[in-house]
């Protein structure tokens, strides 16, 4: 399972690279924050082949395709192309997303940049890697030198974007600075330590899921805005739930707490 989830990263991010930088169609989704190229499709063709092909039986969530519920207690969460919006106007911030789940927990997760050439995998109780070597967060920052990635998106809810307003006055206040590409790019930050934490008030399960496992395994945390961890139920609805989170070092993320 490893390495078909390494090998459909790999191969779908190659595929992404001959998209890249070219003219595409676009089409908006739920909101003017999320569209859909074709870009993001063939990336999803490739991965749900490889899986389907290795592992027919097992389920998956796509963003893209759905839920194919074969009632596994295995099930693989994709995002294909994660930074649509950065990757349709020709940013470099973007890549694809797998995790695999046993039951409700994931067990094993990947992010792979196309553009830099960089994969990034965990496997649950046995560490996290890049490019096969250990990957070890640094915790030794405070929040007022550090960088925090905040991101948000168009909601309709003004209660919510107000709450947001107010984090992100808290965070320029205490923080070194804001920096955001509303993408997996701030939370590999995060696992890096280049970031000292990240926090996105809208993201699916298949934006999480495997990021969260990569920086819990390299020594940091992802928790929701109250404070607990990321639960998971894969049925039907999770495909449509939000997960506003915040992940970092645990002495960065206990800063930001004060304000969630």
């Amino acid at each position: 399972m490893k390495n078909t989830l390494i090998s459909a990263l790999k191969i779908s991010g190659k595929t992404l690279i001959e998209f890249f930088n070219k003219p595409l169609a676009a089409k908006t989704k739920e909101s003017q924050s999320n569209i859909v190229t074709e870009a993001d499709f063939a990336s999803d063709s490739i991965i749900t082949k490889i899986i389907k092909e290795k592992f027919p039986a097992h389920n998956i969530i796509s963003e893209e395709s759905g839920f194919t519920n074969n009632n596994s207690e295995y099930t693989w969460v994709i995002d294909p192309l994660d930074g649509t919006s950065n990757f349709a106007s020709g940013i470099p911030w973007f890549g694809v997303l797998i995790s695999l789940f046993q039951n409700n927990v994931p067990i094993m997760g990947g992010a792979y940049l196309p553009i830099s050439d960089l994969l990034y995998f965990a496997e649950r109780g046995k560490g996290s890697s890049r490019n096969g070597k250990p990957l070890t967060m640094v915790n030794n920052k405070e929040l007022w030198n550090s960088l925090i990635a905040f991101s948000v998106d168009y909601t309709d809810d003004d209660a919510f974007l107000n709450k947001g307003i107010e984090i992100y006055k808290y965070i320029i206040k205490g923080a070194r600075n804001i920096r955001s590409t509303n993408s997996l790019v701030d939370f590999i930050y995060v696992a890096e330590g280049k970031f000292g934490g990240c926090i996105n008030l809208y993201t699916k399960v298949w934006d999480i899921s495997a990021l969260g496992l990569i920086i819990s395994e390299s020594g940091g945390i992802m928790i929701d805005l109250n404070g607990n961890d990321i639960q998971y139920s894969l049925d039907g609805h999770v495909i449509g739930k939000n997960f506003p989170v915040v992940a970092g070092s645990k002495k960065i993320v206990e800063s930001l707490r004060k304000v969630l």
